[in-house]
């Protein structure tokens, strides 16, 4: 039973019939995490498959959330029923998180339009552990696309490319947004690049930049592996300059996919990431329970009186894990 004291199967019912304080609360357990989410994660599933992800991500600053107001906007007056997840970093002392996004862009959201802030809970890959499984419940529920927007702090940005199918990537005027997307490995994971605030100077620098970077990816056989070559396009999201243009190569993108067949690719990874990472939170709890068994503390002992190393502690922990 979950907080609300509504059954799940009853919960997500009422979700698949557009009632959206039930797809609300379904979010809450899923965020909250524990056998029930999963068991919200396995109805979910059931119904999925269907939406196309969009991973909106670059440096704190950058305009992503003005963007994904402008994207939302624009897929509402068209049609589409969008559903978006800001993700929000978590503070390490207090867990705490800003969750402003929600915010910022709710000035654009249509009705039709379904807005959720979400914080990181120091995942350390930078995204909520409870992210694909929100991906699915939006999904399933009939929402499509699914845009995230993550923090985009640090190299985590890369992680994006783990639960998006389109991943737009936006820098803004300055050598070193280039420097860092080539760097934090960006360059091979974006499919479409953003150069934001481009009435600023040094906006054509870095699209320069940008395009030698895809120059020198294409020399080492980069695009023609995928058939594809990133497009880069100006923006300045708060007159809404670019958005449209976005917008088209975001639906380009979903159409080369589906020609190219690289779809079904992106999403065998995407679940290959889920099961990865619950794999490893599923060792690493076991692995607090058994430090603080007999084998864990004379483990630990060993270590202390260097008879053995930490690394050889580890394995021989992990052997226990998997052979039990």
């Amino acid at each position: 039973m979950n907080s609300s004291q509504e059954p799940i199967p009853q919960l997500f019912k009422s979700a698949l019939s557009g009632e959206r304080r039930s797809l609300g609360k379904l979010l809450t357990i899923i965020e909250r995490g524990g056998e029930t989410a999963d068991t919200v994660a396995g109805l979910a599933h059931q119904k999925a498959g269907s939406a196309h992800v969009v991973g909106v991500t670059g440096a704190p600053g950058s305009g992503k959330s003005t963007l994904t107001g402008r994207l939302i906007d624009l897929f509402s007056k068209t049609g589409y029923k969008t559903a978006v997840l800001a993700v929000d970093p978590s503070s390490p002392l207090t867990g705490g998180a800003i969750l402003g996004d929600r915010i910022r862009m709710d000035d654009l959201a249509g009705e039709d339009c379904f807005i959720r802030s979400m914080a990181t809970r120091g995942h350390s890959g930078g995204l909520a552990l409870a992210v694909p499984a929100a991906i699915q419940i939006f999904d399933a529920v009939g929402y499509n696309p699914v845009i995230i927007e993550t923090v985009g702090v640090g190299q985590v940005e890369v992680d994006v490319a783990g639960t998006a199918d389109t991943t737009v990537v936006v820098v803004t005027p300055g050598m070193g947004d280039a420097v860092q997307a080539n760097k934090a490995g960006l360059l091979e994971v974006a499919d479409i690049f953003v150069v934001n605030k481009a009435d600023r100077p040094g906006a054509n620098d870095a699209r320069r930049d940008l395009e030698l970077m895809l120059d020198l990816g294409h020399v080492s056989g980069l695009e023609e592996k995928t058939g594809y070559r990133p497009p880069i396009i100006m923006a300045n999201s708060l007159e809404g300059t670019g958005s449209e243009e976005t917008l088209k190569a975001i639906k380009g993108h979903a159409e080369h996919l589906k020609k190219s067949g690289s779809i079904k690719i992106r999403q065998k990874q995407r679940i290959l990431m889920e099961i990865q990472n619950r794999i490893e939170i599923l060792i690493g709890s076991n692995a607090k329970e058994v430090l603080e068994t007999d084998l864990g503390i004379a483990n630990i002992e060993a270590v202390l009186n260097r008879v053995i190393s930490p690394a050889e502690a580890a394995k021989l922990i992990v052997n226990s894990i998997l052979n039990d």
